[in-house]
């Protein structure tokens, strides 16, 4: 049986319990660790994106202060793999949207 005649013609296909092993997914799951989507920036980004960031949101009251307590930054490395997954996933379906939920890597032992 095929993977798509899996997926897709369930009321076709019978799961057996005694076939059916979670050790293993249990098992599997322990070597994934989700990639952070957001990374904190280097101290030299800090001070130009604080100030930007403040300028923007003091808008015309400039007597206001704020206090910036973190700045993060895009991770490229999730970002990069975001726009693959998406681009392979509308190859087909051009007119859909996609949202990527979670990054996972699996861990080297």
């Amino acid at each position: 049986m095929g993977l798509f005649e899996r997926l897709f013609n369930k009321e076709k296909t019978e799961i057996k319990t005694d076939e059916v092993r979670l050790s293993p997914i249990i098992e599997e799951q322990n070597e994934w660790q989700e990639v952070a989507g957001y990374i904190p920036v280097e101290s030299a980004e800090y001070q130009i994106v604080s100030l930007i960031a403040t300028a923007i949101a003091a808008g015309d009251q400039p007597e206001s202060e704020f206090i910036v307590k973190r700045i993060s930054k895009r991770n490229p490395e999730a970002q990069l793999v975001s726009v693959i997954a998406t681009s392979i996933a509308s190859a087909d379906h051009a007119e859909n949207q996609f949202v990527i939920r979670s990054i996972k890597e699996k861990r080297t032992s």
